[in-house]
């Protein structure tokens, strides 16, 4: 292996030498301990060190890295103490998930290291929201983050590369092409001879650098990290190295061809570098054994100290109230200042003062800029508040999800639009895996507001006409979102902009004109958690949300000789129950009615409640009303016989004759 150390200080080396050797001495300590039973796994990369500690000392300390579970020397080189390490491997409460998960899923703000989740591929896009912070704060700072050569098959890798190439973001997406995506080896993973060719299809400039030649990787990382820290710009790097143990301990090697490791054994990037330094003589025997024995001594004692904490005592207080960040709400009274406005334009309004209160919230979505969005109401805000902010994305929900999720690690606050709610589903893994527990895992808030436009009721078929409300209401970690009215629209939404945890706000596309109201002119704020009472009557609950709220008021004012409580949950996450149980507790019957489909919907839950809750009070069965276990459908016919709108006022007064 050849070493270009000619403009290396000998320190410099040392210093390279000690931290890959930091790593190393410390995971074969970690297979004895994992022999022994006293961690649970783990995911090892001895032979691939060289790519960690030399890309780490190549950033500086402020500059975000993203690893994977073989970057042990990204957190070594940073200087994580050890002891946190082993806690961490260990479920102790001084790791960095509070035993909440395994191995290298944390994070540390303290450290600017952000751990991945096991779907490895949501992290570049959260590469390109760091990045995007650091160019929008004007920062001069490159984000690191790193993938294997399998998770270049996913689409998150494309989806990322895409948006950092569309917005020149200062990310180096690092490569660790190791031979074998668990066992599947690189000729079933991908068909071009380099990864790094892929780079061409982005407009990106790419390298490939020899992962086992620490100076190599260090040496040209930092040469290009400052290159990019002048000139901002992602480059993809794609360094050619090799697993020398199983994907996790239990796999082995077995399905890799001895010759294979024998040849890669011999590039063992920790010897060879030895060898080298003491040829030099730059790495003298007294040294060497010092700098083995002290990292051995500091792994030993620090291991003790990890040993000797006491083991997690299950609190359950503790695990509710570390769902979500502590939301202080404040409230902004509304003004006597009113004017009579569209449900449409109680969004736009909001997120008007909301960008004017926030002088650096940014609005991502598809065609949100000079168009104005699908439906306008981003229209003009562009030209006030410039490009920067408001952000056309590519079509790829996952990707600017994930970014999304990259400012709020930078403190940034962010909406995304999805152009229609059915299109969460090309982003649906970065929200309910990523934002819903980032928190909860190690304390990093999601600081993202997902604009929903929903519903049915105008002809738009199966893809632009969902209310997807239930697959995110049993997702702890996220708050939903659901108002039927401009006042409560324009109000709630501020409040989720103030809100520092993941909110979808859902807005039914079939009020968006339809609706008018009188509405506050200046900035107001309305509380989560508090249900609406609009009809107070005795002889039966009505709970719903949304559009099913003005079927409900139709049936309602056919049939003056109704006398109802009329529920608007308006919220949905955090819901309030204790108005419907008061409510059913006073007229001893109820009747849930929601646009989405029966099974699994809110209603759902809501009837479960209110039967261990108010069973002793009910004088009827709970009743749930909802469209058809189908797909919505395009025709205007069929779609009236989907809605459960025909048939509630019939519900209704079977429930009232029981």
């Amino acid at each position: 292996m050849v070493y270009n150390i000619e403009n290396l200080d000998h320190t410099v080396l040392l210093e390279l030498y000690k931290n890959m050797l930091k790593p190393r001495l410390i995971e074969e300590k970690m297979l004895v301990l994992l022999r022994q039973g006293k961690i649970s796994k783990w995911f090892s990369g001895i032979g691939q060190e060289a790519i960690s500690v030399g890309i780490t000392m190549a950033l500086n300390s402020d500059e975000y890295i993203l690893p994977m579970h073989r970057n042990l020397g990204v957190f070594t080189t940073r200087n994580i103490p050890f002891y946190r390490l082993f806690a961490q491997w260990q479920g102790k409460a001084s790791g960095f998930t509070k035993g909440r998960d395994r191995s290298f899923h944390f994070g540390t703000q303290q450290y600017k290291i952000i751990g991945m989740i096991s779907h490895l591929g949501p992290q570049l896009g959260v590469a390109d929201g760091i990045a995007l912070a650091s160019k929008l704060k004007n920062k001069n700072q490159v984000t690191a983050v790193f993938t294997g050569e399998g998770g270049t098959s996913e689409g998150d890798f494309h989806e990322a590369l895409n948006v950092a190439s569309v917005w020149q973001l200062p990310v180096l997406f690092c490569i660790e092409n190791n031979g074998y995506g668990l066992s599947t080896p690189t000729n079933e993973q991908y068909s071009c001879k380099d990864l790094a060719e892929r780079g061409i299809g982005y407009g990106m400039e790419s390298h490939i650098i020899d992962g086992n030649n620490i100076v190599e990787v260090y040496t040209k990382v930092n040469e290009i990290a400052e290159s990019v820290r002048q000139n901002p710009r992602p480059v993809l790097l794609e360094f050619k190295t090799f697993r020398m143990r199983g994907h996790e301990e239990a796999s082995g090697t077995k399905y890799v061809p001895q010759e294979l490791m024998n040849e890669w054994a011999k590039k063992d990037p920790i010897q060879n570098f030895q060898e080298f330094l003491k040829n030099e003589n730059i790495l003298k025997g007294e040294v060497e054994v010092k700098i083995s024995e002290d990292i051995t001594h500091e792994i030993n004692e620090h291991l003790e100290v990890a040993f000797n904490e006491e083991a997690i005592l299950p609190n359950e207080t503790l695990e509710l109230n570390d769902v979500f960040q502590k939301f202080e709400y404040q409230e902004f009274k509304n003004n006597k200042e009113e004017k009579k406005i569209r449900f449409i334009d109680a969004i736009s309004e909001s997120l008007k003062q909301s960008m004017e209160r926030y002088n650096d919230l940014v609005i991502m979505g598809q065609d949100i800029a000079e168009y104005g969005g699908a439906f306008k109401i981003t229209e003009g805000f562009v030209e006030q508040f410039g490009k920067d902010r408001v952000r056309n994305t590519p079509i790829c929900e996952s990707s600017i999800i994930e970014t999304a999720m990259g400012l709020s690690i930078a403190g940034i606050k962010s909406i995304v639009e999805m152009q229609f709610a059915d299109f969460i589903t090309s982003g649906f893994n970065p929200v309910v895996n990523y934002l819903a527990k980032s928190y909860y895992r190690w304390n990093q808030n999601a600081d993202v507001v997902i604009r929903m436009p929903c519903g049915g009721g105008v002809a738009a078929g199966p893809f632009h006409s969902q209310t997807n409300e239930a697959w995110f209401t049993k997702t702890p970690g996220l708050k939903v979102v659901y108002p039927a009215f401009p006042y409560d629209a324009k109000g709630l939404l501020n409040t989720a902009i103030n809100d520092p945890n993941p909110v979808l706000f859902f807005e039914h596309k079939g009020l968006y004109r339809s609706i008018r109201q009188e509405v506050p002119v200046d900035y107001y704020t309305l509380p989560y958690g508090k249900a609406s009472v609009l009809r107070t009557g005795n002889d039966v609950t009505i709970i719903s949300y949304g559009s099913a709220i003005h079927w409900a008021l139709e049936t309602l004012n056919n049939n003056p000789d109704i006398s109802a409580d009329l529920v608007d949950l308006r919220t949905l996450q955090p819901l309030d129950t204790q108005t419907i149980y008061d409510s059913v507790k006073k007229t001893g019957k109820a009747i849930i009615v929601q646009e989405d489909s029966l099974f699994g919907g809110i209603a759902s839950d809501i009837s479960a409640l209110i039967m261990e809750h108010c069973f002793e009070f009910l004088d009827a069965p709970v009743k749930r009303v909802a469209s058809l276990e189908t797909p919505i459908p395009f025709a205007k016919q069929l779609e009236e016989q989907y809605l459960a709108k025909n048939k509630f006022e019939t519900e209704l007064k079977t429930l009232l004759a029981y």
